[in-house]
């Protein structure tokens, strides 16, 4: 069972569509949110959660103080679930505003105005580096100054190929997940 850990929404059920998507386990989420809560990096923000599954980490943000969530998801099954958890977490989180974009996070990032201050990139093991590289290239302009990018893969992936705007500041592992988080040039 997946479920939102702690803030307005804590303990709130999320729905899991029944295949194609890896939840963050509530382990890892737990030691994510606690170390980017104990830094002031949740309230106030505008969250995207890429690669969002049943959007679990940008409604976890929503939970905890942001105040927008993009979740963004190419697969209908993820982005329904992702709808649906978004109304659960907004009934217990009023004012919070989710919304859910059912298209590639690529294609997403090429045609948003928006910036974020947070974002989370958790795709499927099976990505290719070549396309998570290019994500990463695109949302260099849509984050503002100083913004922190949480990228999650398995233990086997290599390190992220960083572009140019973002720096990798911290690697934690936990079982066979393993995160790196990085943080946007403070010049915007």
């Amino acid at each position: 069972m997946t479920r939102i850990i702690a803030g307005a929404a804590g303990s709130t059920t999320l729905r899991v569509p029944k295949s194609g998507t890896r939840p963050t386990s509530d382990r890892v989420r737990e030691a994510l949110f606690s170390s980017l809560e104990s830094r002031g990096l949740i309230d106030d923000t505008s969250v995207a959660d890429l690669y969002a599954g049943t959007g679990a980490l940008g409604l976890e943000a929503a939970s905890r103080g942001a105040v927008e969530v993009s979740l963004v998801d190419r697969a209908a099954p993820a982005a329904a679930a992702c709808r649906e958890n978004a109304k659960a977490v907004q009934k217990r989180v009023p004012g919070v505003r989710v919304a859910v974009h059912a298209q590639p996070a690529l294609g997403y990032l090429r045609t948003t105005a928006k910036t974020f201050d947070l974002v989370f990139i958790d795709p499927p093991y099976e990505v290719p580096e070549s396309e998570l590289t290019d994500v990463l290239d695109a949302l260099v302009s849509r984050l503002t100054p100083e913004a922190v990018v949480v990228v999650e893969r398995g233990t086997r992936s290599p390190e992220p190929t960083w572009p140019t705007g973002l720096t990798p500041f911290s690697k934690r592992s936990w079982g066979d997940t393993v995160a790196w988080e990085a943080v946007a040039d403070a010049a915007g």
